[in-house]
């Protein structure tokens, strides 16, 4: 026996979505170290290099990050979120790179408890560069848009590393 059942897989918008688009600017530091006694980045999987290889760069070396976010670029600024998800170096050539795949919370203020996605290319080694928003959520749902980067301090022996995000998001 056959039963014939009629059902789409989509529903048409009951909830009146019809909300403006918003832009919100953001700018903040993120703080990653590598080094001391409580490192925001850990070095999780390297490739398996054969006996005695020497590597000129950390080409497929992946990291996770616990980064904070700060109002400024002193350490003793107001933490105002934390960046955490990963990067791996993606650069066989002395031009480091990274991909970036990282969730940016915010922890106070009128953003509170929302975050904004980033998934993106970062060529480390430029002074200015852009990564792409890609998502959101809490006030940022639906979020699009464009980080631009600064490097405010690397050390390259060790690899810390502060730097000043301004943030371009579009939302609902």
């Amino acid at each position: 026996m056959s039963v014939q059942v009629h059902s789409k897989y989509h529903s048409e918008n009951k909830h009146g979505f019809h909300h403006k688009e918003k832009a919100t600017n953001l700018h903040f530091y993120l703080f990653d170290f590598l080094t001391g006694k409580n490192p925001s980045a850990v070095e999780i999987a390297r490739p398996n290099r054969p006996v005695g290889a020497k590597a000129s760069t950390p080409f497929g070396h992946i990291y996770a990050i616990d980064d904070p976010l700060r109002e400024g670029p002193d350490e003793n600024s107001t933490v105002i979120g934390n960046a955490r998800g990963f990067y791996l170096s993606t650069s066989q050539s002395e031009d480091l790179t990274l991909l970036m795949n990282v969730d940016f919370g915010f922890t106070k203020g009128e953003f509170n408890g929302s975050s904004i996605s980033v998934v993106s290319r970062n060529p480390v080694t430029e002074p200015h560069r852009e990564l792409a928003v890609v998502g959101g959520r809490g006030k940022f749902r639906l979020a699009r848009g464009f980080a631009e980067l600064t490097t405010y301090y690397l050390n390259t022996t060790n690899g810390d590393a502060i730097i000043e995000y301004n943030v371009t998001v579009l939302h609902y």
